[in-house]
């Protein structure tokens, strides 16, 4: 269901996750794709203004325009709706469990589209919505590496094959953490400034220990340790520690990763023998989350020393 970055999801997926009332169902609901999280309340469209109108949106009816509609005569509300319909939109959902006149349900079945009922207001479904298509049809990548959770920042783990990443995930499973996915960690830009990581299904919960083979995290370290998905909130970046390389010391200077165009916080941290790293992670995550609130350790060290200076030149 992908054309390079863009994604779709059945009509008929939405109902079910939903459990919309079926007033109507169209013949084609598994072949019906949407591709927008865009959503339509046609007031103006009830009026005959239909410019810029996008016939791709599921569209909503509430209170407001259920009640405008009520009083015309049925001949009225027909010619109203019959335009709506016949621009074969995806389906038409109406809210707060109003009732739906003849009118609607004999358009519906002469259009052959979707008509469902929901008893949420309008207000509330178009937000679970929105947000749920949000997810379902975010442009995605599938990136090499490890994802977990840790004091409850997603940490996306990447380095070269044989680095420690898996090794490392399970050292953070000992210590309380949930992992999200491992080798391949497949990536949804579900906002302008959020990017969710979760597991491609075949292979969920399972992590390769190289000399032990597969391992199902799940059935050995319990359903607390596992998560379906995650926000990701840093980058990791793990390298075998290089003699002659500097590596920052001081963390004055933020460095960011840019995956599909949002810029995630981002630390290289060389490998060597005698590193704890999962201890070095959980302080990451732990500064990471200072950070966000504020508080930059690095920076409150610089200022202590230019006081230093500035009194002892007093």
């Amino acid at each position: 269901m992908t054309n390079e970055n863009h994604f779709s999801i059945p009509l008929s997926k939405i109902l079910e996750e939903f459990q919309f009332e079926k007033l109507y169902e169209s013949t084609d609901v598994d072949k019906v794709l949407i591709s927008t999280s865009d959503l339509n309340r046609p007031a103006l469209q009830i009026v005959g203004f239909y410019d810029y109108f996008d016939p791709q949106r599921i569209q909503l009816m509430g209170k407001v325009e259920l009640t405008y509609l009520e009083q015309f005569p049925s001949e009225k509300r027909y010619e109203l709706l019959e335009k709506l319909f016949s621009k074969k939109i995806p389906a038409l959902v109406i809210t707060r469990g109003m009732q739906v006149g003849p009118e609607m349900q004999e358009l519906a079945e002469k259009y052959d589209v979707t008509l469902v009922r929901t008893e949420e207001s309008t207000s509330n479904i178009m937000s679970s919505l929105i947000s749920y298509l949000n997810v379902q049809i975010a442009p995605r990548i599938t990136r090499h590496g490890v994802l977990v959770e840790v004091y409850g920042e997603g940490i996306l783990i990447l380095g070269e094959s044989g680095v420690g990443k898996s090794e490392t995930a399970i050292e953070l499973l000992k210590r309380g953490h949930r992992l999200v996915a491992d080798d391949a960690v497949e990536i949804k830009r579900v906002s302008n400034r959020t990017l969710v990581g979760s597991s491609p299904a075949i292979i969920r919960h399972f992590v390769e220990l190289r000399g032990i083979g597969i391992i199902d995290v799940k059935e050995i370290f319990g359903i607390g340790a596992v998560k379906d998905t995650e926000s990701i909130d840093l980058i990791i970046h793990l390298e075998p520690w290089k003699e002659n390389t500097q590596y920052d010391r001081l963390g004055m200077v933020d460095e960011y990763t840019n995956i599909m165009g949002i810029n995630i916080p981002s630390l290289t941290i060389p490998v060597k023998l005698g590193r704890n790293l999962a201890v070095i992670i959980e302080v990451a995550s732990m500064n990471n989350r200072q950070k966000r609130m504020g508080y930059n350790a690095a920076v409150e060290l610089n200022n202590r020393l230019m006081r230093e200076m500035q009194n002892n030149l007093e």
